[in-house]
Order: structure tokens, then C-alpha cells, then sequence
């Protein structure tokens, strides 16, 4: 079970948005769930200087981690080993996958339950374990859900949110032996508890991701509402934990702010139903817990971004998704137009940092750089800045070096646009000549400019004004200057 390994290109974005621009459901699907979510997330912080002390909280300790973010992993690693937490350095993806894989086949594991994890998304572990005879399932009801359809995530909170409750019943239907059609939402879930409660006591091992890992005590923090994760990480005899090397804080200290910010901006929650804390595997006399505990530190890019200034800010996101609950691009269009892990606000900047721009340098440029994103983010993400750098890296060959591929977006077509007009707007004499020509002729132009196609097809041309700005000006007694 689960969705391919989807292969995307640096100009597939534009290509797939006007489907599902087209799509009603899918539009009324996405519209529905975030007029909820921001309402909700709007009642949790109406006090909004009480929001933003929270939020510049949250923004510190992030900020502290990314000033000394090797110290702090070197740190992490000796309290985890202290504790008896067995930790793995992963590169790479292919290499991270490779370490599950070894941990699996040594303890024997056939049949894995796996907690949400975005990491493993990155990874693709699903596939990469099918491939080597190791059954994953997931026990996120959001991600249950997906991977029967075989689908992706089209959200990094709620992975489903793409799908409305008549297609999940059918969707059960087809899938869950001995469940008719039903759209009642207590005998859909009752029917998916029904499948993973077996699943949770015959699983060799459960992975699961890390919202936060603690380097002063070296403890792995997991916040849920279903109680899937504390299932994953307790029943199993074999934990294996995936994190990226930027979800650190320093002390247990930090976690009050950043375990306030997240529900409440990701779900409009005052607080979710689980908080994991997990320092050690289980000890003699204890009666749960697994018998041994592997954190999995993947890198894959991010020590490249950390390298730049401005482009580390990337690395403090909590994963809430409320950059993405508030983009008027991601509402309409929905996670999987992306077609990478990380869709939305945060996609956009992160997605080419990890990948490249000469493979997502589209990303960025699909915004309208309204700042929606900035204004919500709890741990204040400049995204907007970032995104501008990023256009800027992605049509400007060897602008910087600090993000791979460069100039992958240059066109010639529009490197002679611009400086065409350069050219014009630098010499007084041939921009009036050009304004003159505009107010005179303009209207004359077609709908559809065939050049312009990308801009026209979907906009009205605007109608001319018969005298310019420069000349109404002059009629009232201004000059130029």
C-alpha cells in the first residue's frame, strides 16, 4: 500500500494548477477545511499581544538552536547514547533509508506500524521497505487514509484534507473487508481502529517522527491526538525514530512556547490530546515501552542551508502548517499541484533548498508574496524574504553557490523583456514615446498575446487610458520632474 514515488520536474507546477483550478470538489474540499482551520486558529490567539509574546518565544529558542545547531547535535547524541538511545548520522536520503533498513533486518522485523513522520515521507521509506519484503503500515488516521487510496499527502498536519467524507467512505468501502457504504464518521473510524488494533500487536517495529528532541536531556518529544503514536512507540519491541538534524531545542525550558504554538496553530487546539516524552527505552521492572530505541538524524541538504544566513531562518519551522492553511495559492490548488513533500508557504523555500532549483525552481515563484504566511508563522519565518532570494538565485547563474542549481530558471525570453525595458524606463525621451505609443495603440492589441500567453491567457488586458499620467500631469501645470 501507499502513493508511488511521484518524479517531478522544475515546470510542473504551472502545468498542473489549472487542473485543479478546474476541479469543484477539490476547490470546495480545501475551501471548507481552511475557513475552519483559520477560524479556529483566529479563536486560540484573539488576544494578540498575548501572540505575540508567545510567538517571539517560540522564535528565541528556535533562534538559539540555529546559532549553535552543531554543538547542540553533538550534545543531543551523547545524552541519547547516555540513556541508551542508539543514534545514527544519515547524509542522505538512500543512506538514511539504508540505516532503517539495516536496524530492521537485524532485530528480524517483517512487519513495521509507523506514527506520522514527515522525514519518512521525504525518505519514501514506504516504498523502500516494500521493495526489500518489509510490510510499513500507517496508523495516522489521515495517513491510513492516503495510503489506501495510494495517494500522497497533499498536507503536512492533515494529510487527507484534500478529500471529502463521501470519497473516504467509498474509499473504506473498497478497501475495508466487510464495511459497506456508510458515510457515518463514529463507523469509519471504528472500522479503521478495528484494522490497526491488530496491526499495533503484531508490529516487530514501530518508527515514528520527532516533533522536538530535547539536547539537554536527550529526550525525543512526539505530540498527537489518536494515541497512534504512543501505540507505535511503546507496544513494539523496536523503536526507530526519523528527525531532521533542525528539529533540536536546547532545554526542556524551550518546550512550554513551542508545544503552545504548535496545536494551537495548526489545528486551533488549545493543546493536543498526546505529549510523548521519550528518554529511554524501556528499563528492568518497567512494563511498556520498547526494548530498544534508534534515532535516525537525517541531513539531506539541511547543513547546506544552515551555511547561509538568511536562508538557516528556513530550518526553525515546527511543521504546524498554518502557512499553508492561510496561502491563497495552496487553498485553491491544493498540496498535491506541488508535487514534493513540503507543499505551500514552507514547500516553496524549503523544497528548493533540499532539491535544487534546477528541480524546484518553480516553487517559488508560484506566490503571490502577500505575506499571509508571514503574519501567521509562530516562530517567524521571513518566508517572503526567502522566496524573493530564491527567485533572484534561480535566474541569476552562480548568484550566490548557496542553493544547488543556480540559474536553472533563466529564460531568454524574459532576460530580453526586462531588458527591454531597462532600456526604456533609463532614457526619459523613449519612455514617454513608449507611453505615448501604449495610450494610443494599446487597445488595438488582441486578447492573446502569443508572447505573453502565460500572463493573458489568464487575465483580462487592461484598457488604455487615452492620455498618460505624464500628460495629464503637464495639462495641469506639472512638470516633469
Amino acid at each position: 500500500m501507499g502513493a508511488e514515488p511521484q518524479a517531478a520536474t522544475g515546470n510542473d507546477f504551472t502545468a498542473r494548477a489549472p487542473k485543479a483550478l478546474n476541479d469543484p470538489t477539490l476547490r470546495a474540499n480545501f475551501r471548507r477545511a481552511m475557513d475552519g482551520l483559520m477560524s479556529k486558529r483566529a479563536a486560540q490567539f484573539a488576544d494578540t499581544p498575548a501572540w505575540e509574546a508567545l510567538r517571539a518565544r517560540g522564535a528565541a529558542a528556535k533562534a538559539r538552536v540555529l546559532a549553535r545547531l552543531p554543538e547542540l547535535l553533538v550534545e543531543l547524541e551523547e545524552n541519547c547514547r547516555a540513556n541508551g538511545i542508539e543514534v545514527h548520522w544519515a547524509e542522505s536520503i538512500p543512506e538514511a533509508n539504508a540505516i532503517v533498513l539495516e536496524i530492521l533486518r537485524a532485530a528480524g522485523a517483517r512487519t513495521v506500524i509507523k506514527g506520522k513522520s514527515m522525514v519518512s515521507e521525504e525518505m519514501e521509506l514506504n516504498h523502500h521497505l516494500a521493495a526489500h519484503g518489509i510490510q510499513a503500515v500507517e496508523s495516522d488516521l489521515g495517513e491510513y487514509i492516503i495510503q489506501l487510496a495510494g495517494e500522497a499527502p497533499s498536507h503536512i498536519v492533515m494529510p487527507c484534507i484534500h478529500k471529502n467524507k463521501a470519497e473516504i467512505a467509498q474509499l473504506f468501502a473498497e478497501r475495508i473487508p466487510g464495511l459497506g457504504y456508510t458515510e457515518d464518521v463514529d463507523a469509519l473510524t471504528a472500522a479503521a481502529r478495528a484494522e490497526l488494533r491488530g496491526r499495533f500487536a503484531a508490529a516487530d517495529a514501530g518508527i515514528s517522527g520527532v516533533n522536538f528532541a530535547v539536547a539537554e536531556t536527550g529526550t525525543l518529544v512526539l505530540v498527537e491526538n489518536e494515541g497512534n503514536g504512543r501505540l507505535s512507540t511503546t507496544l513494539p519491541p523496536l523503536h526507530i525514530a526519523l528527525m531532521g538534524i533542525e528539529k533540536l531545542v536546547e532545554t526542556l525550558e524551550d518546550l512550554p512556547p513551542l508545544l503552545a504554538l504548535l496545536p494551537r496553530s495548526a489545528t486551533g487546539q488549545h493543546i493536543t490530546t498526546y505529549v510523548n516524552m521519550i528518554t529511554h527505552p524501556r528499563r528492568p521492572g518497567e512494563l511498556d515501552g520498547p526494548e530498544k530505541v534508534h534515532l535516525v538524524l537525517l541531513d539531506s541538504g539541511r547543513s547546506r542551508v544552515f551555511g547561509d544566513d538568511q536562508l538557516r531562518d528556513t530550518l526553525r519551522c515546527i511543521r504546524c502548517g498554518a502557512c499553508m492553511n492561510h496561502c491563497p495559492v495552496y487553498s485553491r490548488v491544493g498540496g498535491h499541484t506541488y508535487k514534493f513533500v513540503y507543499p505551500g508557504p514552507i514547500g516553496k523555500i524549503l523544497t528548493p533548498q533540499l532539491e535544487g532549483l534546477d528541480c524546484a525552481g518553480d516553487q517559488p515563484h508560484a506566490s503571490t508574496l502577500c505575506n499571509a504566511c508571514v503574519e501567521v508563522c509562530p516562530v517567524k519565518i521571513p518566508i517572503a524574504d526567502i522566496l524573493v532570494r530564491l527567485r533572484e538565485e534561480s535566474v541569476r547563474p552562480g548568484h550566490s553557490g548557496a542553493v544547488k542549481g543556480g540559474g536553472a530558471r533563466r529564460s531568454w525570453l524574459e532576460t530580453l523583456s526586462w531588458r527591454g525595458w531597462m532600456l526604456i524606463y533609463s532614457r526619459p525621451w523613449m519612455g514617454r514615446l513608449a507611453a505615448w505609443g501604449m495610450t494610443r495603440f494599446g487597445n488595438l492589441l488582441p486578447e492573446r498575446l502569443p508572447l505573453l500567453k502565460a500572463w493573458t491567457s489568464v487575465r483580462a488586458k487592461p484598457r488604455f487610458a487615452a492620455k498618460s499620467l505624464h500628460e495629464l500631469a503637464r495639462e495641469q501645470g506639472y512638470c516633469d520632474e
